[in-house]
């Protein structure tokens, strides 16, 4: 029997897994191969921990040391390197294109003059629509009039939104830019997920093993309802000459109309439905939600157009006032999710950074 031996490539933060295969056996005998003297090998790739540092007041704190920094993986402190320096950006513009959004586009379009402010000289975006369907609208590119004419021509389109799905495809996409690019996913859609296959759970991990941070700029809700186009009523199952008229007036199609009609209905009920779900959201995690949060990125929210400039230029502002700390974890061998905490020496300022990262695995 040959001796069959296994190389395997392991890393985190999703780099694929790489596996030779075996050597075919020349025996055709066994039910199963046998396999000796096994051999792994692990190359661990260094997991990038973007933090902000603010005082207590919420202004933005520069100039700090490296060797101001402490950050500790699952409680154990690491070996880091600090990087001041700015890195160039991986952006996947994800937009959401429903029809629910569709009184708010011309809003949403506005991200065409606002985006190269996030891009940068030497960055990249791509533009994702989506509602049923994920449609690439540009791909990555750092001319600014592309990504402009791809915004302007978002058009609305059915009532689903695979906001999840739209967020693992920008994944995908961003798992083949540069190893030295930063990778990010600007989300701007609703703060609901409607027809998605995948869960957002993966989701989240999928982008916190590439390193990517999620932004997410959320459409106003209330916006949404009060600037939607209404349903075509349905036809009156009852025949007009069956319904009771005021006395002296004959059951013709108008006067039906008049006293049936959707105006003698109560319309309210849907958009206060939208403010209690909008109230309830304040303590019930949102997929929008999890996703900034989960991967160290911000949820603002807009309803007219300055509050979307305004949101696009704190996002800017963030982005570029980070502290890259990268390391290689000494706790490799703990599978299961790491949490990650980083503090500024003897100091009181407030810092902020992806919650952690999950590792499969462990020691056998």
């Amino acid at each position: 029997m040959k001796m069959i031996r296994a190389l395997f490539a392991v890393t985190l933060m999703g780099i694929p897994v790489l596996a030779q295969a075996p050597a075919s056996s020349s025996s055709s005998n066994s039910d199963a191969p046998q396999m000796e003297d096994l051999t792994f090998r692990t190359n661990v790739t260094r997991i990038v921990a973007p933090t902000l540092v603010t005082d207590r007041a919420g202004n933005l704190i520069d100039g700090l040391q490296p060797a101001q920094f402490h950050l500790f993986d699952n409680g154990k402190e690491q070996n880091i390197q600090v990087d001041v320096s700015f890195q160039p950006l991986s952006i996947v513009v994800a937009v959401e294109v429903s029809s629910r959004v569709e009184g708010v586009m011309n809003q949403v379009k506005h991200l065409g003059t606002l985006l190269p402010t996030v891009v940068g000289d030497h960055g990249e975006a791509a533009i994702l629509a989506f509602d049923s369907r994920l449609r690439v609208m540009q791909d990555f590119t750092s001319d600014p009039d592309k990504l402009k004419s791809a915004i302007d021509h978002l058009t609305a389109g059915n009532s689903s939104s695979r906001m999840i799905d739209a967020v693992d495809k920008a994944v995908f996409m961003l798992r083949h830019r540069p190893a030295s690019n930063r990778k990010i996913i600007l989300l701007v859609s609703e703060t609901r997920d409607v027809a998605s296959e995948g869960r957002l759970r993966e989701a989240l991990i999928d982008a916190q093993m590439l390193n990517t941070l999620v932004y997410t700029v959320n459409i106003n809700q209330v916006a949404v309802r009060l600037t939607e186009k209404p349903t075509e009523p349905r036809p009156d199952p009852i025949d007009i000459t069956s319904r009771p008229t005021v006395m002296g007036q004959a059951p013709t199609p108008t006067n039906i109309a008049q006293n049936y009609g959707p105006q003698n209905q109560v319309q309210f009920a849907p958009l206060l439905k939208e403010i209690y779900t909008q109230a309830k959201r304040l303590f019930v995690d949102n997929p929008t939600e999890v996703l900034s949060k989960g991967t160290g990125g911000t949820e603002v929210a807009f309803l007219r157009q300055r509050g979307l400039e305004d949101a696009i230029q704190r996002i800017s502002t963030e982005i570029r006032s980070q502290y890259l700390i990268s390391y290689s974890p000494s706790n490799k061998d703990e599978p299961g999710f790491h949490d990650i905490s980083v503090v500024v020496e003897r100091s009181t300022y407030i810092t902020k950074t992806r919650p952690g990262y999950w590792i499969g695995g462990g020691a056998q």
